[in-house]
């Protein structure tokens, strides 16, 4: 899926102005629980130029529902299936620029499957983490994606605690 910035005319202050839009279908962040214990990918992230511990995630395919695209990341990505998906809410991911909606989904009741990465996608390692684990990670500058720190707050300051 290619991305590209799109023009976007906007009334600002009475005066109309162009604003270049990342136009962007909408992507999940999943906060799998299994033992009271999420899941975190170390993958490879181009941009940033290093393998980052994040949360698994993804983008939405055309006509794919938030728990869908879920639940197809989460086999994809850390090769378990969860027997219940539940949107949690959603954030913008990148506001300034891009019309991205991400939606924080809970997976839970989960079954071993096997990983199944997509072309191009480097995903070195798994781990499952307590909520004081990744909170730690956090403080120590090795959780450091904005959709993962997002939806660490969410789960422990908004009471969905796995």
């Amino acid at each position: 899926m290619e991305f590209r910035f799109q023009p976007k005319e906007v009334e600002v202050g009475g005066r109309r102005r162009v604003y270049q839009v990342l136009e962007h279908p909408g992507s999940v962040v999943i906060l799998a629980v299994r033992d009271g214990r999420v899941a975190l990918v170390r993958q490879l992230r181009p941009a940033a130029g290093e393998l980052l511990w994040e949360l698994p995630a993804g983008t939405l395919q055309p006509g794919e529902s938030p728990l869908a695209c879920a639940a197809r990341e989460l086999e994809e990505e850390v090769g378990w299936r969860a027997g219940s998906v539940r949107e949690l809410g959603w954030f913008y991911l990148a506001p300034g620029y891009s019309s991205e909606r991400m939606h924080l989904v809970l997976a839970d009741d989960l079954k071993p499957s096997h990983p199944h990465p997509d072309e191009g996608e480097l995903i070195e390692s798994v781990r499952w983490a307590t909520p004081a684990e990744l909170e730690a990670m956090a403080a120590a500058g090795e959780l450091r994606d904005a959709k993962s720190l997002a939806s660490l707050w969410w789960l422990t300051r908004l009471g969905s605690r796995p």
